[in-house]
């Protein structure tokens, strides 16, 4: 019984902190004074969304999240346990695919702004 108990305190507790977080984002400062995405935009909204289990949300809302979270993992594990080595080009060929992910998807973004600024003006 106390078990139970505690399983739904822990659950509770967790809808709470993701809500607050829901409604604690950080602005984007780039987004705020140009009034253009910027290349990390939806990031926050898509970790959130990771955090309550919906991973196709997530990937509709910032496509780069799951590998720039799969690179700073490697990263950090990297840096304790020395993972990497010299002739292992491990984190630069991920860095290298995590990049061009956030590229593309950033493209796309602007595309689709472009294409839709253009039939509108």
């Amino acid at each position: 019984m106390l078990s139970n108990y505690i399983t739904l305190q822990i659950f509770c507790s967790r809808l709470g902190f993701i809500h607050w977080l829901q409604n604690h984002l950080i602005p984007c400062p780039f987004k705020y004074l140009t009034g253009i995405d910027c290349p990390g935009c939806g990031f926050q909204r898509s970790l959130l969304a990771l955090l309550q289990g919906d991973i196709q949300k997530s990937f509709s809302l910032y496509p780069p999240a799951i590998p720039l979270l799969l690179f700073f993992a490697y990263g950090i594990t990297d840096k304790y346990l020395k993972l990497d080595t010299p002739k292992f080009v491990v984190k630069k060929t991920l860095f290298i695919i995590t990049g061009g992910i956030v590229l593309v998807s950033y493209g796309i973004k602007m595309w689709a702004l472009y294409t839709h600024y253009k039939t509108s003006a």
